[in-house]
């Protein structure tokens, strides 16, 4: 058994957003449900669902004022031996690892301003957030995306625990993953939808002005 996530952003500045986030997720599914089905390298797929999600939303693209529709990126195949992930943006993947002395970690790193001067150790990770564009994407999936490559990771769940994706429209409110696992667990581990719909609600109560 297998299970598939995609969560795909519309980049805000760029036409179409709404429609090429869904775009992008439908067609990166279709190649990723394909990659299991065949028992495909997990990695390959991957790469190649963000290139199925490139092909849509160049299909989408027409002149007008804006950037080409675009979009964050972001997916998780998980098997019973380990998470395959895969990442353009600044949509996240968290581990919330459940039980005693368990852990919770961010897997991903932001495609941002913010994420690369985080990288390059200006600036500390919560300062670089208060900076004037720090949500302004460095890597998105779109015609316009000068065929920027995907971030692959592997990772080994160490125990029991629960593969949370989002968008910044939930994370830029509760960032920290140990926050976040205090929020979804233990529920998640056995109702996932009623604790994605709890984790909406904290975030349209802290404000909502983005996604979720």
């Amino acid at each position: 058994p297998a299970a598939l996530a995609v969560v795909c952003d519309g980049v805000s500045s760029s036409r179409r957003p709404d429609e090429a986030s869904l775009a992008a997720v439908k067609a990166a599914m279709r190649v990723l449900l394909a990659g299991v089905r065949e028992n495909a390298d997990l990695a390959g797929a991957s790469r190649g669902a963000v290139a199925a999600a490139q092909q849509a939303l160049a299909r989408l693209d027409e002149p007008g004022p804006g950037d080409a529709p675009s979009a964050t990126f972001v997916s998780a195949v998980l098997t019973a031996e380990a998470v395959t992930l895969c990442w353009l943006g600044d949509s996240r993947a968290y581990w919330l690892g459940a039980g005693p002395g368990a852990e919770a970690k961010r897997l991903t790193t932001d495609d941002s301003l913010a994420g690369e001067m985080v990288a390059a150790r200006l600036v500390s990770e919560d300062d670089a957030m208060s900076l004037p564009g720090a949500h302004v994407v460095t890597g998105w999936v779109g015609a316009d995306s000068a065929g920027a490559e995907p971030h692959v990771v592997t990772f080994a769940p160490p125990g029991p625990g629960v593969v949370l994706l989002c968008s910044d429209g939930l994370w830029n409110y509760r960032p920290g993953a140990a926050e976040l696992a205090e929020l979804a667990l233990p529920g998640a581990l056995t109702d996932p939808l009623g604790a994605a719909v709890a984790l909406v609600s904290v975030a349209l109560e802290a404000g909502g002005m983005d996604n979720i």
